[in-house]
């Protein structure tokens, strides 16, 4: 199945191994120029279910205020960010984040994904999502992975429903998503629920 979390020697930053030839990494500046191409050739793909793009986004400058605000995240333990890599050409395919981390008598997390354009529907995101889910639950001991989606986005409840996920409920005008409130469908998946 998938292999445990390898801390990579000498560098700040670890991978997860998932199946199928895909695994996930800590985002560092040397990702910029496969981030820039694809989100520039998945904008349209992307845009529709994500939170609006600002102006800058596709900048260095934007890069690095995410990789600010990811670093932020893990030192404090709320968020870790991962992109989702081919192993065999380290080519970037997409991206995972688990949010909202929380310990104590909650243990959980919300779960977060894009996939670029010309690698969505070839089963790489189940991969890593399995991966992702089974580091939450193993290596952070949560108990509880939420993710919640537009309901027009088939793709995305689809790919819940086939990692275990269930449909817990309906939440009006959750999220911001490409500048206008949305609903969306909320979806958990309890460490009961897998064999990890």
């Amino acid at each position: 199945m998938i292999s445990q979390l390898q801390l990579l020697s000498g560098l700040r930053r670890h991978t997860i191994k998932a199946d199928g030839g895909v695994y996930l990494t800590h985002p560092n500046i040397d990702h910029f120029d496969q981030w820039l191409d694809l989100r520039t050739r998945s904008r349209a793909f992307l845009e529709p279910w994500e939170p609006k793009w600002p102006s800058d986004d596709l900048s260095l400058v934007g890069f690095r205020r995410r990789l600010r605000s990811y670093q932020q995240q893990r030192n404090s333990g709320w968020g870790r960010t991962y992109f989702l890599m081919d192993e065999a050409s380290d080519e970037l395919l997409g991206g995972l984040s688990l949010t909202r981390i929380v310990h104590g008598i909650s243990k959980s997390a919300t779960l977060g994904y894009w996939m670029g354009v010309d690698h969505a529907g070839k089963g790489h995101m189940q991969n890593a999502v399995s991966a992702i889910i089974q580091f939450s639950f193993n290596d952070l001991k949560l108990r509880r992975v939420e993710a919640a989606c537009l309901p027009s986005n088939e793709r995305s409840i689809h790919l819940l429903q086939k990692s275990g996920f269930q449909r817990e409920g309906y939440a009006r005008e959750y999220l911001e998503i490409n500048g206008k409130r949305e609903d969306h469908i909320l979806f958990a998946l309890l460490k009961s629920e897998t064999r990890f």
